[in-house]
Protein backbone atom coordinates (compact mmCIF):
# COMPACT_ATOMS: atom_id res chain seq x y z
CA UNK A 1 0.00 0.00 0.00
CA UNK A 2 1.04 3.76 -0.84
CA UNK A 3 0.37 5.73 1.78
CA UNK A 4 -0.39 9.43 1.58
CA UNK A 5 2.04 11.91 3.00
CA UNK A 6 2.41 12.39 6.97
CA UNK A 7 1.50 15.82 6.00
CA UNK A 8 -1.85 15.05 5.02
CA UNK A 9 -3.15 15.94 9.13
CA UNK A 10 -6.69 15.80 9.84
CA UNK A 11 -5.94 18.56 12.62
CA UNK A 12 -3.66 20.85 10.44
CA UNK A 13 -6.16 21.08 7.85
CA UNK A 14 -8.95 22.04 10.01
CA UNK A 15 -6.73 24.67 11.40
CA UNK A 16 -6.84 26.07 8.40
CA UNK A 17 -4.36 28.59 6.02
CA UNK A 18 -3.58 32.26 6.78
CA UNK A 19 -2.54 32.53 3.34
CA UNK A 20 -5.49 30.50 2.06
CA UNK A 21 -7.99 32.80 3.63
CA UNK A 22 -6.70 35.77 1.55
CA UNK A 23 -7.40 34.14 -1.77
CA UNK A 24 -11.15 35.19 -0.58
CA UNK A 25 -10.57 38.45 -2.00
CA UNK A 26 -9.19 37.48 -5.45
CA UNK A 27 -11.76 37.40 -8.17
CA UNK A 28 -11.71 33.92 -9.92
CA UNK A 29 -10.11 33.89 -13.11
CA UNK A 30 -12.61 32.42 -15.76
CA UNK A 31 -11.66 30.98 -18.90
CA UNK A 32 -13.36 32.24 -21.87
CA UNK A 33 -13.80 29.21 -23.54
CA UNK A 34 -15.56 28.06 -20.76
CA UNK A 35 -18.40 30.65 -21.04
CA UNK A 36 -18.52 31.10 -24.51
CA UNK A 37 -19.26 27.12 -24.67
CA UNK A 38 -22.24 25.40 -23.64
CA UNK A 39 -22.61 26.95 -20.23
CA UNK A 40 -23.26 23.78 -18.99
CA UNK A 41 -21.85 20.99 -16.92
CA UNK A 42 -22.79 16.83 -16.53
CA UNK A 43 -21.38 15.63 -13.07
CA UNK A 44 -22.47 12.46 -11.96
CA UNK A 45 -21.91 11.97 -7.43
CA UNK A 46 -22.94 10.64 -4.44
CA UNK A 47 -26.51 10.80 -3.59
CA UNK A 48 -27.78 11.99 -0.43
CA UNK A 49 -25.87 15.19 0.40
CA UNK A 50 -28.89 18.02 -0.45
CA UNK A 51 -26.81 20.87 0.36
CA UNK A 52 -24.69 20.20 -2.92
CA UNK A 53 -28.09 20.87 -4.98
CA UNK A 54 -28.88 23.57 -2.59
CA UNK A 55 -25.97 25.78 -2.12
CA UNK A 56 -22.60 24.25 -3.68
CA UNK A 57 -23.91 24.18 -7.73
CA UNK A 58 -25.77 27.91 -7.30
CA UNK A 59 -22.28 29.08 -5.99
CA UNK A 60 -20.39 28.50 -8.85
CA UNK A 61 -23.34 29.31 -11.34
CA UNK A 62 -22.88 32.51 -9.41
CA UNK A 63 -18.93 32.43 -9.86
CA UNK A 64 -19.04 31.47 -13.19
CA UNK A 65 -22.26 31.14 -14.78
CA UNK A 66 -21.95 27.68 -15.92
CA UNK A 67 -24.72 25.67 -14.75
CA UNK A 68 -24.57 22.00 -13.11
CA UNK A 69 -26.46 18.75 -14.33
CA UNK A 70 -26.46 16.67 -11.57
CA UNK A 71 -27.17 13.22 -11.35
CA UNK A 72 -27.16 11.24 -7.80
CA UNK A 73 -25.97 7.72 -7.52
CA UNK A 74 -25.73 5.69 -4.10
CA UNK A 75 -22.06 4.49 -4.75
CA UNK A 76 -18.75 3.86 -6.98
CA UNK A 77 -20.08 0.48 -8.66
CA UNK A 78 -23.15 2.69 -9.52
CA UNK A 79 -20.96 5.19 -11.03
CA UNK A 80 -19.16 2.78 -12.72
CA UNK A 81 -21.33 1.11 -14.61
CA UNK A 82 -23.22 4.37 -15.67
CA UNK A 83 -19.27 5.74 -16.38
CA UNK A 84 -19.46 2.73 -18.86
CA UNK A 85 -22.80 3.36 -20.52
CA UNK A 86 -21.79 7.02 -21.24
CA UNK A 87 -18.68 6.09 -22.81
CA UNK A 88 -20.79 5.17 -26.04
CA UNK A 89 -24.23 7.33 -24.90
CA UNK A 90 -22.31 10.33 -23.86
CA UNK A 91 -24.14 12.36 -21.41
CA UNK A 92 -21.75 12.62 -18.56
CA UNK A 93 -18.26 15.13 -17.77
CA UNK A 94 -17.33 14.47 -14.26
CA UNK A 95 -17.59 11.75 -11.62
CA UNK A 96 -16.23 11.71 -8.49
CA UNK A 97 -14.67 8.36 -7.74
CA UNK A 98 -11.86 7.80 -4.63
CA UNK A 99 -8.47 7.80 -4.93
CA UNK A 100 -8.33 3.53 -4.63
CA UNK A 101 -10.80 3.15 -7.64
CA UNK A 102 -10.20 5.61 -10.20
CA UNK A 103 -7.05 3.78 -11.90
CA UNK A 104 -9.89 0.61 -12.72
CA UNK A 105 -12.15 3.08 -14.55
CA UNK A 106 -8.95 4.58 -16.30
CA UNK A 107 -7.69 0.86 -17.12
CA UNK A 108 -11.45 0.50 -18.81
CA UNK A 109 -10.54 3.33 -21.36
CA UNK A 110 -13.23 5.42 -19.34
CA UNK A 111 -10.73 8.58 -18.48
CA UNK A 112 -8.88 11.05 -19.88
CA UNK A 113 -6.28 13.42 -18.04
CA UNK A 114 -6.90 16.79 -16.87
CA UNK A 115 -4.81 19.84 -17.76
CA UNK A 116 -3.22 21.10 -14.58
CA UNK A 117 -2.50 24.57 -16.78
CA UNK A 118 -6.47 24.96 -16.37
CA UNK A 119 -6.53 24.64 -12.67
CA UNK A 120 -4.86 25.77 -9.48
CA UNK A 121 -2.93 23.18 -7.97
CA UNK A 122 -1.61 25.22 -5.13
CA UNK A 123 -4.76 25.92 -3.86
CA UNK A 124 -4.97 22.28 -2.52
CA UNK A 125 -3.26 21.91 1.42
CA UNK A 126 -0.15 20.26 1.37
CA UNK A 127 -0.29 15.85 0.97
CA UNK A 128 -3.70 16.18 -0.81
CA UNK A 129 -2.98 17.24 -4.56
CA UNK A 130 0.88 16.40 -3.99
CA UNK A 131 3.47 13.76 -2.19
CA UNK A 132 2.32 10.17 -2.31
CA UNK A 133 -1.57 11.28 -2.90
CA UNK A 134 -0.27 13.25 -6.21
CA UNK A 135 1.72 10.25 -7.40
CA UNK A 136 -1.44 7.86 -6.69
CA UNK A 137 -2.95 10.44 -8.94
CA UNK A 138 -1.43 10.27 -11.95
CA UNK A 139 -0.94 7.37 -14.49
CA UNK A 140 2.08 7.81 -17.42
CA UNK A 141 3.09 11.01 -15.73
CA UNK A 142 -0.85 12.56 -16.33
CA UNK A 143 -2.79 14.17 -13.69
CA UNK A 144 -5.88 12.01 -14.07
CA UNK A 145 -7.58 12.73 -10.69
CA UNK A 146 -7.81 15.94 -8.33
CA UNK A 147 -9.49 15.88 -4.53
CA UNK A 148 -12.72 17.06 -3.54
CA UNK A 149 -12.94 16.08 0.46
CA UNK A 150 -11.75 13.25 2.23
CA UNK A 151 -12.71 11.48 5.48
CA UNK A 152 -13.55 8.43 7.46
CA UNK A 153 -15.38 5.34 7.87
CA UNK A 154 -15.53 4.59 12.08
CA UNK A 155 -17.73 3.23 14.34
CA UNK A 156 -21.04 4.98 14.88
CA UNK A 157 -22.41 4.03 18.30
CA UNK A 158 -25.78 4.22 20.15
CA UNK A 159 -23.72 5.76 23.39
CA UNK A 160 -26.62 4.01 25.34
CA UNK A 161 -26.94 0.61 23.78
CA UNK A 162 -24.24 -0.38 22.04
CA UNK A 163 -21.93 -2.93 23.85
CA UNK A 164 -17.77 -1.76 23.06
CA UNK A 165 -14.64 -3.28 24.20
CA UNK A 166 -11.91 -1.53 26.22
CA UNK A 167 -10.51 0.12 24.11
CA UNK A 168 -13.46 -0.35 21.28
CA UNK A 169 -12.82 -2.52 18.37
CA UNK A 170 -13.95 -3.54 14.44
CA UNK A 171 -14.19 -6.63 16.65
CA UNK A 172 -17.48 -5.13 18.23
CA UNK A 173 -18.96 -5.35 15.22
CA UNK A 174 -19.37 -9.22 14.90
CA UNK A 175 -20.82 -9.33 18.39
CA UNK A 176 -24.11 -10.76 19.54
CA UNK A 177 -24.76 -7.78 21.85
CA UNK A 178 -24.81 -4.86 19.21
CA UNK A 179 -27.07 -4.65 16.47
CA UNK A 180 -25.46 -3.82 13.33
CA UNK A 181 -25.63 -1.83 9.75
CA UNK A 182 -22.29 -2.38 7.72
CA UNK A 183 -21.59 -2.41 4.28
CA UNK A 184 -20.67 -5.89 2.88
CA UNK A 185 -17.39 -5.23 1.31
CA UNK A 186 -16.23 -2.40 4.46
CA UNK A 187 -17.62 -5.14 6.86
CA UNK A 188 -15.23 -8.04 5.43
CA UNK A 189 -12.29 -5.41 5.06
CA UNK A 190 -12.95 -4.92 8.71
CA UNK A 191 -13.12 -8.72 9.51
CA UNK A 192 -10.32 -9.38 7.79
CA UNK A 193 -7.46 -5.90 9.53
CA UNK A 194 -9.51 -7.39 13.15
CA UNK A 195 -8.09 -10.73 12.65
CA UNK A 196 -4.91 -9.66 11.87
CA UNK A 197 -4.39 -7.25 14.37
CA UNK A 198 -5.38 -10.57 16.56
CA UNK A 199 -2.95 -12.67 15.11
CA UNK A 200 -5.10 -15.23 13.66
CA UNK A 201 -4.42 -14.67 9.71
CA UNK A 202 -1.86 -16.78 7.83
CA UNK A 203 -0.30 -13.45 6.33
CA UNK A 204 -0.98 -9.59 6.31
CA UNK A 205 -3.89 -8.37 5.57
CA UNK A 206 -2.54 -6.35 3.19
CA UNK A 207 -0.88 -8.94 1.30
CA UNK A 208 -4.57 -9.39 -0.63
CA UNK A 209 -4.24 -6.24 -2.38
CA UNK A 210 -1.34 -6.39 -4.18
CA UNK A 211 -1.66 -10.69 -4.72
CA UNK A 212 -5.09 -12.25 -5.96
CA UNK A 213 -4.34 -15.58 -4.65
CA UNK A 214 -3.58 -13.58 -1.34
CA UNK A 215 -6.65 -12.21 -1.67
CA UNK A 216 -8.73 -15.19 -2.09
CA UNK A 217 -6.84 -17.11 0.83
CA UNK A 218 -7.76 -14.00 2.86
CA UNK A 219 -11.15 -12.96 1.61
CA UNK A 220 -12.15 -16.76 1.94
CA UNK A 221 -11.14 -16.46 6.13
CA UNK A 222 -12.63 -13.26 7.00
CA UNK A 223 -16.14 -13.97 4.55
CA UNK A 224 -16.80 -17.06 6.80
CA UNK A 225 -15.86 -15.38 10.30
CA UNK A 226 -18.82 -12.99 8.83
CA UNK A 227 -21.36 -15.40 7.69
CA UNK A 228 -20.95 -17.10 11.52
CA UNK A 229 -22.42 -13.51 12.97
CA UNK A 230 -24.58 -12.60 10.12
CA UNK A 231 -27.38 -12.27 12.55
CA UNK A 232 -26.67 -9.58 14.08
CA UNK A 233 -26.78 -7.31 11.08
CA UNK A 234 -30.00 -5.41 10.73
CA UNK A 235 -29.55 -3.17 7.69
CA UNK A 236 -26.90 -3.16 4.72
CA UNK A 237 -25.85 0.20 3.21
CA UNK A 238 -24.43 1.35 0.10
CA UNK A 239 -25.11 4.71 0.32
CA UNK A 240 -25.78 7.53 3.21
CA UNK A 241 -29.75 7.29 3.49
CA UNK A 242 -29.23 3.45 3.76
CA UNK A 243 -26.91 4.05 6.70
CA UNK A 244 -28.93 6.61 8.38
CA UNK A 245 -32.05 4.40 8.00
CA UNK A 246 -30.42 1.48 10.09
CA UNK A 247 -30.41 3.54 12.92
CA UNK A 248 -33.46 5.40 12.97
CA UNK A 249 -35.94 2.83 11.49
CA UNK A 250 -34.41 -0.53 11.95
CA UNK A 251 -32.41 0.31 15.22
CA UNK A 252 -29.14 -0.64 14.97
CA UNK A 253 -27.12 0.31 17.87
CA UNK A 254 -23.48 0.14 15.82
CA UNK A 255 -22.35 0.47 12.37
CA UNK A 256 -19.28 0.98 10.57
CA UNK A 257 -20.47 4.04 8.28
CA UNK A 258 -18.78 7.00 6.97
CA UNK A 259 -18.16 10.03 9.67
CA UNK A 260 -20.73 12.38 7.87
CA UNK A 261 -23.03 9.51 9.02
CA UNK A 262 -21.95 10.03 12.73
CA UNK A 263 -22.11 13.80 12.16
CA UNK A 264 -25.52 13.63 10.88
CA UNK A 265 -26.85 11.75 14.44
CA UNK A 266 -24.66 13.53 16.54
CA UNK A 267 -27.57 15.02 18.32
CA UNK A 268 -30.18 12.10 18.49
CA UNK A 269 -27.69 9.96 21.29
CA UNK A 270 -25.08 8.61 19.09
CA UNK A 271 -21.52 9.05 18.71
CA UNK A 272 -18.86 8.79 16.57
CA UNK A 273 -15.73 6.57 17.59
CA UNK A 274 -12.32 5.14 15.79
CA UNK A 275 -11.41 1.61 16.57
CA UNK A 276 -8.51 0.95 18.06
CA UNK A 277 -7.33 -0.59 15.00
CA UNK A 278 -7.94 2.56 13.09
CA UNK A 279 -10.34 4.14 11.55
CA UNK A 280 -10.90 3.33 7.71
CA UNK A 281 -9.94 6.67 5.38
CA UNK A 282 -11.20 7.51 2.35
CA UNK A 283 -9.91 10.36 -0.35
CA UNK A 284 -12.40 11.57 -2.59
CA UNK A 285 -12.19 13.82 -5.99
CA UNK A 286 -12.98 14.16 -9.95
CA UNK A 287 -12.07 12.27 -12.75
CA UNK A 288 -12.98 13.74 -16.45
CA UNK A 289 -14.51 11.64 -18.87
CA UNK A 290 -13.03 10.04 -22.28
CA UNK A 291 -15.60 11.29 -23.89
CA UNK A 292 -16.64 14.68 -21.91
CA UNK A 293 -17.64 17.40 -24.25
CA UNK A 294 -17.77 20.39 -21.65
CA UNK A 295 -14.14 19.99 -21.22
CA UNK A 296 -13.35 23.68 -19.95
CA UNK A 297 -16.46 24.02 -17.42
CA UNK A 298 -14.79 20.78 -15.96
CA UNK A 299 -11.75 22.43 -14.93
CA UNK A 300 -13.85 25.42 -14.47
CA UNK A 301 -15.48 23.36 -11.96
CA UNK A 302 -12.44 21.23 -10.62
CA UNK A 303 -10.60 24.41 -9.74
CA UNK A 304 -13.41 26.22 -8.00
CA UNK A 305 -13.88 23.40 -5.46
CA UNK A 306 -9.82 24.17 -4.81
CA UNK A 307 -11.18 27.85 -3.69
CA UNK A 308 -11.58 28.56 0.01
CA UNK A 309 -15.37 29.19 -0.98
CA UNK A 310 -16.03 25.99 -3.46
CA UNK A 311 -13.71 23.80 -0.57
CA UNK A 312 -15.75 24.52 2.36
CA UNK A 313 -19.24 24.47 0.63
CA UNK A 314 -18.08 20.84 -1.00
CA UNK A 315 -16.60 19.69 2.68
CA UNK A 316 -19.39 21.15 4.43
CA UNK A 317 -22.00 19.41 2.18
CA UNK A 318 -20.32 15.72 2.79
CA UNK A 319 -19.56 16.55 6.48
CA UNK A 320 -15.85 15.89 5.82
CA UNK A 321 -12.87 17.55 5.68
CA UNK A 322 -11.70 20.30 2.82
CA UNK A 323 -9.21 20.08 0.67
CA UNK A 324 -8.70 23.90 -0.71
CA UNK A 325 -6.44 26.39 1.77
CA UNK A 326 -8.23 28.32 3.78
CA UNK A 327 -11.45 26.57 3.59
CA UNK A 328 -11.67 25.27 7.34
CA UNK A 329 -12.13 29.08 8.31
CA UNK A 330 -15.12 29.30 6.35
CA UNK A 331 -16.48 26.20 7.41
CA UNK A 332 -19.47 25.24 10.69
CA UNK A 333 -17.67 25.37 14.12
CA UNK A 334 -19.72 22.19 15.06
CA UNK A 335 -18.11 20.54 11.98
CA UNK A 336 -14.45 21.35 13.50
CA UNK A 337 -15.42 19.74 16.83
CA UNK A 338 -17.04 17.08 16.08
CA UNK A 339 -13.72 15.77 14.00
CA UNK A 340 -11.51 16.66 16.57
CA UNK A 341 -13.90 14.89 19.44
CA UNK A 342 -13.08 11.42 17.26
CA UNK A 343 -9.62 11.75 16.21
CA UNK A 344 -6.84 12.60 18.90
CA UNK A 345 -2.91 12.05 17.63
CA UNK A 346 -3.30 8.45 18.38
CA UNK A 347 -6.55 8.14 16.06
CA UNK A 348 -5.10 10.12 13.29
CA UNK A 349 -1.56 8.36 13.46
CA UNK A 350 -3.77 4.62 12.88
CA UNK A 351 -5.78 5.91 9.67
CA UNK A 352 -5.94 3.16 7.07
CA UNK A 353 -5.73 4.61 4.22
CA UNK A 354 -8.18 2.35 1.80
CA UNK A 355 -5.02 0.59 -0.93
CA UNK A 356 -5.32 1.15 -4.26
CA UNK A 357 -8.10 -1.64 -5.95
CA UNK A 358 -7.57 -2.53 -9.45
CA UNK A 359 -10.55 -3.75 -11.53
CA UNK A 360 -10.06 -7.69 -10.93
CA UNK A 361 -9.83 -6.89 -7.07
CA UNK A 362 -12.96 -5.24 -7.10
CA UNK A 363 -14.82 -7.87 -9.10
CA UNK A 364 -13.83 -10.41 -6.99
CA UNK A 365 -14.67 -8.13 -3.96
CA UNK A 366 -17.96 -7.36 -5.06
CA UNK A 367 -18.58 -11.64 -5.23
CA UNK A 368 -17.55 -11.95 -1.59
CA UNK A 369 -19.63 -9.28 -0.88
CA UNK A 370 -22.80 -11.04 -2.07
CA UNK A 371 -21.77 -14.15 -1.22
CA UNK A 372 -22.06 -12.53 2.40
CA UNK A 373 -25.59 -10.68 1.78
CA UNK A 374 -26.56 -13.66 0.48
CA UNK A 375 -25.64 -16.37 3.26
Amino acid sequence: MTKISSTFNRRRFLKGSAAGAGLLAAPAIISSKALASSGELNFVGWAGYPSLAEKVFPAFEAATGIKVNFKELPDQDTMFAEAKVALQAGGIDVIEPTIDRWGGWNSNGLLQPWDPAKLAMDNYLPGLADGSAGERSRANGELFYVPSNWGTEALVVNTAEAKLSDPPSLGDLFSPDNSVTLRPHSALAAMGRYLDAQGKLPRPWMDGYTDMAAMVELWDIALAEAVKAKGNVVQWWSGENEANAGFVANGATLGLCWDSTGYNLRNDGYAYIAPTEGAFAWHQGFVLMKNAKNIEQAHEFAKFVSTPEGAAGWATAFSSNPVGKGAADLMDPSVKEYYNGTFNDEALAKLWWWPEQTAEFIAKRTEYADKYKAS
